[in-house]
Formats: C-alpha cells, structure tokens, sequence
C-alpha cells in the first residue's frame, strides 16, 4: 500500500518515520520531495578498466565535490548526489526514489533506486544528464520518495555497508 500524505504525516508526528530536516513542502500527495544536497561525485574517466573488487581502483575513480550555491550536471554525465534531507526508515516501510518530472522532462534520469526497510542515513543518488549541460542549485526540489508498507514487518531490516551514510558516498566493494 501506497502512503498518502495524512499517512506520512502520522508516521513523522510518530517518530517511526524521520525526515530531517522537513521543510513545510515537503510532504506531498503521496510521497515527499527531497533536496539537493550540499555534495556530489564526479567520476573520472581511468582510461583503462577497473576491476570492481579492486577497491583503491574504484576509490580512485571518483572525487568528492563541496558545492555551495549550485552545480553544473555536465551533458551525458554521471554523478552522485547528496540529498539534502537525512531519512530514518521504519521496519515496515520502503522507499521509492523518482525524479521529480520537471527534471525528466530536461532529459536527466535516475536509476531505480529502492531505500530499504530499516535504513537510516543520507541519501546518495545516481544521476545521468541529459542532452544538455543543466545548473542545479543546492535546496532545489529534485527527488519524490514513495512510501509503500510491507505486509509484515521486514525481518533483518536492512543494516548493509551503507547504513548510517554522512554525506555523499560512493560504491563500497
């Protein structure tokens, strides 16, 4: 089951839900709108294949980027995003990641992305661009998050290398 808005409400005012901080557009019909964050990164190209179990190659392949005011989301780029908004799951709840439409409709795209039952932590978001160089300022509404509840309450509920993530993160191997 989808959450609407009053559902979403409740899960915060109860604390099972967290969304720091909550700006008063955030919560919308039927799901929240998160923000950009104050990290990206950027991928360099190695020239040469990496292995993915090698970690120091898949540490170098990307850097780290403070932004403060905006960024430029190159054409056909691929980053990662800090969302501003820090999210702590229920055990009885998942998360889907979409675009906002407006940026869909600029040609950039995000891969599925799923915030598992149990998570807590900042969110780092894949991003591609688009046909054309895009600037996008820190705090613009730029992801939607739809909650769905499981049938039963997730037994494990997630607690991976990702779990308590500070700031933008990129691939742990």
């Amino acid at each position: 089951m989808i959450l609407g808005n009053g559902d979403i409400k409740e899960y915060l005012e109860q604390g099972k839900l967290g969304i720091i901080p909550l700006s008063e557009d955030t919560i919308r019909e039927n799901g929240v709108d998160l923000r950009i964050g104050d990290e990206i990164i950027r991928f360099a190209d190695m020239g040469s294949t990496i292995k993915i179990s090698d970690k120091d190659a898949v540490a170098a392949i990307s850097k780290k980027e403070k932004v403060s005011g905006s960024f430029v989301l190159n054409a056909n780029e691929k980053i990662l995003v800090k969302i501003k908004e820090r999210v702590k799951m229920p055990n009885d709840i998942i998360g889907f990641c979409n675009l906002r439409s407006t940026f869909a409709r600029l040609g950039i795209s995000i891969p599925p992305t799923i915030v598992d039952a149990g998570y807590g932590g900042d969110l780092t978001i894949g991003v591609s661009g688009g046909a054309v160089p895009i600037e996008i300022e820190v705090g613009t509404r730029f992801l939607h998050l739809v909650f769905s509840t499981t049938r039963s309450e997730v037994k494990g509920a997630y607690s991976g290398k990702y779990q308590n993530s500070d700031g933008a993160v990129g691939a742990k191997v």
